[in-house]
C-alpha cells in the first residue's frame, strides 16, 4: 500500500474527522499532522521517541500537553501510520487493509485526544470509544466513500486490479 498520492492519507483523514466529530473536538481551527510511512520510517521514530527500537502500527504525538501546550493551540499534533505493518495485521485480522487503516486513525486520534491505555480501566474506555466510532463511521456513507475513493486513485494510478 502506497501514498505517493495521497489516497491512504485521505483515507487515514476520514478517520480522524470522524472521531473529532464524534468527539466533539472537530473545530475550523484544530489542526492534525499525518504522516504515512513504512516500517522502517515508523521503527526510527519509535526508536527516538519511545526508546523502542521497533516498528510499531502507528505513533501519536500530543501536542495540548506539557509545558509547551499554549504554544500552538489550533495543533491537536501527529499521526503516524505504517502501512506495512498495517497491511500484516489486516492480514491477520482478517479484514481489508482500509479497516485497519480507520482503526489506526481513530485510536491514534483518541490518543490525541487525551485517552490512553495504561491500566485496565483506561484501556476499557479507550476501546468502548473506538468500538464506538467506527461502528458509527462505518454505518454512515462517509467510510464507504473514503474507501471508494482511495480504491478509484489506486486503479487509476495502476495500483489497483
Amino acid at each position: 500500500m502506497s501514498d505517493a498520492d495521497g489516497s491512504v492519507e485521505a483515507l487515514v483523514r476520514c478517520g480522524i474527522e470522524a472521531t473529532l466529530r464524534i468527539e466533539g473536538a472537530l473545530a475550523p481551527d484544530v489542526e492534525v499532522g499525518v504522516l504515512v510511512t513504512d516500517d522502517d520510517g515508523i521503527r526510527k521514530l519509535s526508536r527516538e521517541y519511545r526508546g523502542i527500537d521497533a516498528p510499531t502500527d502507528v505513533l501519536a504525538f500530543a501536542m495540548r500537553d506539557g509545558v509547551d501546550a499554549d504554544l500552538n493551540p489550533e495543533m491537536l499534533g501527529d499521526v503516524v501510520i505504517s502501512t506495512e505493518t498495517a497491511q500484516r495485521q489486516a492480514d491477520e485480522r482478517g479484514h481489508p487493509v482500509e479497516d485497519e487503516m480507520g482503526l489506526l486513525a481513530v485510536h491514534a486520534t483518541l490518543h490525541l485526544l487525551g485517552y490512553d491505555h495504561d491500566d485496565d480501566s483506561a484501556g476499557d474506555l479507550m476501546e468502548a470509544r473506538q468500538t464506538a466510532i467506527l461502528a458509527a463511521l462505518k454505518a454512515s456513507d462517509e467510510w464507504d466513500a473514503c474507501v471508494a475513493h482511495g480504491r478509484e486513485v489506486d486503479r487509476v494510478v495502476g495500483r489497483g486490479e
